[in-house]
This record gives C-alpha cells, sequence and structure tokens, in this order.
C-alpha cells in the first residue's frame, strides 16, 4: 500500500493563505476574538522567523564576501547588485506615479475630519543615514537589530576574512557552520508556516472588513496593480530577455517565499526562504545569494516604492494639492534614497512614507488617510520586494557564469520534497 504523497509547502501555504481569509471573514463582527486567540499563533511564528534574522543575515553576508576569493569580483558583483537594485526601484515609483495619475486616485473621496489623528515619527535625515552605517559599537548594533549597520560591518569582516588568507580559513568556517546551522533551524520553523500564516492573516481580516477597505479600494487597487505589472515587466523582463531564462519555471519555484512575504510582511522574516529557493531551485550560487538577498532585504524595496507613489499622489490630491512634474521628480529621488535603511519588518514603509511627504511639501498628516489599511499595502508591497530581491540574485548570478541553469530549468522545485 503506497503512502500518501504529502502536499507541498507551497499549497500548505495557500491553505493557510485562504482558510485565514475564510475565518477572518467569520470573525468580522468580534475581531477581538482573532486578536485574542489567533493572533498569538502568527505571533510566535513571527518570532521565531526573526529568532535567526540577525544570525543568518550576519553570517550570510560575511561567508559571501568571503567566499568570492577574489577583491575584484566582489567589486563587479555589488556594482551590479546596486545598479540593478536602483533602476527597478525607480521603475517601481514611476509606475506607481503613473497610475496614480491616469486613473485619478482620489476621486470621489471624501475626506474624513477624524481620522487625521496619526502622529508620524519623524524620519531620518539621509545624511545621518549615511553616517550612521557604519558602527561604533558593532555589538550594540548586532543587539538592537539595526540592519544596515548589521550589513556594513558583516561586509567588513568578509572583506578582511578575505584579504588574511590561510588565517582566516578557521574564522570563516565558523561563521559557515553558523550559517548552515541557521538554515537547519529555519527549515524547522517553516514546518510550522501554514499555522502561523494563519494566524497573522485571520487578524487582519477581521479587523479590515469590506467597510473599512471600500472608501479606499482604488487605492489599494492601483498598489496591486502596479506590484502586478512590476513583476510582470520589470522582473519577467529580466529573466526572460537579461538571462534567457523560462519565466514560468521562476514564478512557479518562488511562489513559497513570495506566499511567506505577502502574510508576513517582513522581508527580513522571509530571508531563509529566499535563500533556500535562490540556491536550491533556482541554481544561485551560495555566495551569491549571501551576498545579494541579505543585502536586497534591507536596501531594495520596490513594493513600498510603488506604494509610496501612488499614496504620495493619493494624499496630495486628498489635500487639494496638485504636485508638480519637478515634484513628483522629487518623489522618486525622496523614494530611492529613503528606501537605503528602511527595516524589512511589518510597517516600516509608513515612516518612508512620511520623508515622502516632507520632501515634497505635503501634510504628514495624511498618513492616517491610509493607516488604518497598510497592513493590506505592507502584504503585496513586501511580496514584490522579496521577489525584486530573488530576481536580481537570478540575475546577477546569470551574468558572472554562478547560476546552474540545469537545476533553474528542473520543472520540480527542491523546496517542495
Amino acid at each position: 500500500m503506497k503512502s500518501k504523497k504529502r502536499l507541498s509547502l507551497p499549497i500548505q501555504i495557500l491553505i493557510g493563505l485562504i482558510a485565514g481569509v475564510i475565518v477572518g471573514i467569520l470573525l468580522q463582527n468580534t475581531p477581538n476574538a482573532a486578536d485574542t486567540y489567533i493572533k498569538p499563533i502568527g505571533t510566535v511564528f513571527l518570532n521565531l522567523i526573526k529568532l535567526v534574522i540577525v544570525p543568518l543575515v550576519f553570517s550570510s553576508l560575511i561567508v559571501g564576501v568571503a567566499d568570492l576569493k577574489d577583491a575584484k569580483e566582489i567589486g563587479k558583483i555589488g556594482l551590479k547588485t546596486f545598479v540593478y537594485f536602483f533602476v527597478t526601484t525607480a521603475f517601481a515609483i514611476i509606475i506607481g506615479l503613473a497610475l496614480a495619475n491616469i486613473f485619478d486616485v482620489a476621486s470621489g473621496f471624501v475626506l474624513p475630519s477624524d481620522e487625521l489623528a496619526f502622529e508620524a515619527k519623524e524620519a531620518p535625515k539621509f545624511i545621518d543615514t549615511l553616517v550612521g552605517i557604519i558602527p561604533s559599537n558593532p555589538l550594540k548594533a548586532l543587539v538592537d537589530g539595526q540592519m544596515l549597520q548589521i550589513i556594513v560591518f558583516a561586509l567588513i569582516i568578509g572583506a578582511g576574512i578575505l584579504h588574511t588568507g590561510k588565517k582566516g580559513e578557521f574564522l570563516f568556517k565558523v561563521f559557515d557552520g553558523l550559517q548552515e546551522a541557521m538554515i537547519i533551524i529555519t527549515n524547522g520553523v517553516m514546518k510550522v508556516a501554514p499555522y502561523g500564516v494563519f494566524g497573522l492573516i485571520t487578524p487582519v481580516v477581521a479587523s479590515n472588513g469590506p467597510q473599512v477597505l471600500l472608501p479606499l479600494l482604488k487605492v489599494i487597487a492601483l498598489v496591486y496593480v502596479g506590484c502586478f505589472v512590476q513583476a510582470m515587466i520589470v522582473y519577467a523582463g529580466s529573466i526572460s530577455l537579461i538571462s534567457k531564462l523560462p519565466v514560468h519555471t521562476f514564478f512557479k519555484k518562488v511562489f513559497a517565499p513570495w506566499a511567506l512575504a505577502f502574510t508576513t510582511s517582513s522581508s527580513a522574516g522571509t530571508l531563509p526562504a529566499a535563500l533556500e529557493c535562490a540556491q536550491n531551485d533556482l541554481g544561485v550560487s551560495k555566495p551569491i545569494a549571501s551576498f545579494v538577498l541579505p543585502l536586497g532585504s534591507t536596501i531594495n524595496m520596490d513594493g513600498t516604492a510603488i506604494y509610496q507613489g501612488v499614496c504620495a499622489l493619493f494624499i496630495a490630491q486628498v489635500y487639494g494639492l496638485d504636485l508638480s512634474l519637478s515634484q513628483q521628480l522629487t518623489i522618486v529621488l525622496t523614494t530611492l534614497l529613503a528606501s537605503i535603511g528602511t527595516a524589512g519588518v511589518p510597517g516600516a514603509g509608513m515612516i518612508m512614507l512620511a520623508m515622502v511627504l516632507q520632501g515634497v511639501g505635503i501634510p504628514v498628516e495624511g498618513i492616517a488617510l491610509v493607516a488604518g489599511v497598510d497592513r493590506i499595502f505592507d502584504m503585496v508591497r513586501t511580496s514584490i520586494n522579496v521577489l525584486g530581491d530573488i530576481t536580481c540574485s537570478v540575475v546577477v548570478a546569470k551574468s558572472v557564469g554562478q547560476l546552474d541553469e540545469e537545476v533553474f530549468r528542473t520543472t520540480k522545485a527542491n523546496i517542495s520534497k
């Protein structure tokens, strides 16, 4: 008698997502029940994911740099990665602004006087972000989870090990072992991902019923359409035209990390699944994946950029402000700069939006108009952020000859085993 075939992880996650939506709809009249009894399941899962983030990012970047063996290669790969991130982010902002202009995003919206109670935190100045990327106390940065400082510290250590040669082999093995241990722990955590997804999505649906979503339906729809366009044109184009690889195979294999990012709203939290997908399913070499993906989880914010463009124009129109072309270009530049150092955790896009609004003279209080449904935006923008990171890893790996095309073209995803 044959044993029953176990459902793959992507299917299990999808079932958890659908079940969460259904239960959330049923609990709309009693959202407190969802917060009290179901939300803790998602919180525990998210905490387990966060448990491995800092050690995984830290060790992955060190190993990624030190394992390249060639300082010149680091510069070449780093340059390609940064160029790809900034170009795709610029495309994303332009897509968001174009959709908001074409479809007149704020038409028919009546400004409610009681929704302006949101008080945004002060956005950090870009010069402060630049100065602060070098940690004066790296241990404090690790404890506090300051991701940009951690990344810079890891890159410096990795470069140091690379130039040390044989004397640094022991230290390299230590960090390589730490990375492997974190991945094994993550694989264990991922076994409960369907339950975690259920626990995360149910209270969101229960708290944000149709009565809340309908007034902002057009804004939400444009952000989702913009993210779809980014995926189907920019990312699919990168895979097909630049890397000459089958697009349908790529999208099939990235479903699991995409779904996890969509439900957790955490690009950093999805990093372990993204690393496994890139290496095991797409054939990206370990050094490339370990370099590009942790870096992308912090500085690559394509989905967030689309959200910034649509919401900035929406808030401006609601307040009766007609943004000029130069002001909209300022939004593009500000969003590009603001994406550096933005934490890959739920809700991080809010402070980024405050920076964008301040940059073009739009009342920051207008964030209150979209704050109530920010989680709805957060899910799709995070999933696109992660999708962009994985796409970049494939493009960069192919360009430097570190992509196993045989693994990529294999239709069966290893993650489903």
